[in-house]
């Protein structure tokens, strides 16, 4: 049994495990598949047991749910056609179940479920620390937008010329001609 275990690795068990209601779970049929039994004589197991299995340990799927898993992950056709509802497995739940099935297989692979599911876990930490350090950064360069935004209204202020009221008056000698305005009122004035 040792050749069994050794094909079997975390990255295999990984895309297994989906995310219904919130938890991180395993399907009856590939807990059932890991441990090297049939789906029916795990669920035996579990019904034989029950009440080492409270709801945050398994829960059964619900129509809809079992339509979207089925929907959502190609590999799971045989969920589908089953007339029955799949039961879920927590990571807990799963090494309760392999504790009730206690072959060695069962009991070896749990360890890799486990480090699978911790893996996971960690995957889920980190990426909640990369999407704050973001959030951080999102804010700072928010920040600076509104400095830089500043900087460019007091730049184009500087950059236009004022608005005068009257006209300049020009410095130096100037002979009166029609285009001159000053000329003009001086014409009138006299």
């Amino acid at each position: 049994m040792p050749n069994d275990t050794e094909r079997i690795s975390i990255g295999q068990i990984e895309p297994m495990i989906l995310e219904i209601r919130g938890h991180k779970v395993l399907l009856d049929s590939d807990l059932a598949t890991l441990y090297g039994t049939t789906t029916g004589a795990l669920n035996q197991a579990v019904r034989r047991n029950k009440a080492r299995f409270p709801a945050t340990f398994m829960f059964q799927l619900t129509e809809e749910e079992k339509q979207e898993v089925v929907t959502n992950c190609d590999n799971l056709s045989k969920v589908k056609f089953s007339p029955s509802l799949p039961s879920v497995f927590t990571e807990h739940g799963a090494i309760m179940v392999a504790s009730i099935l206690s072959s060695p297989r069962a009991i070896d692979v749990s360890i890799f479920v486990v480090q699978a599911f911790v893996k996971l876990r960690q995957f889920a930490v980190n990426h909640q620390e990369i999407l704050k350090k973001l959030t951080d950064l999102e804010r700072k360069v928010g920040a600076h937008d509104d400095a830089i935004k500043n900087i460019v209204l007091a730049l184009k202020q500087l950059m236009t010329p004022p608005e005068l009221s009257k006209p300049k008056r020009q410095i130096g000698f100037h002979v009166a001609g029609k285009d001159d305005p000053q000329a003009k009122t001086k014409a009138k004035a006299k």
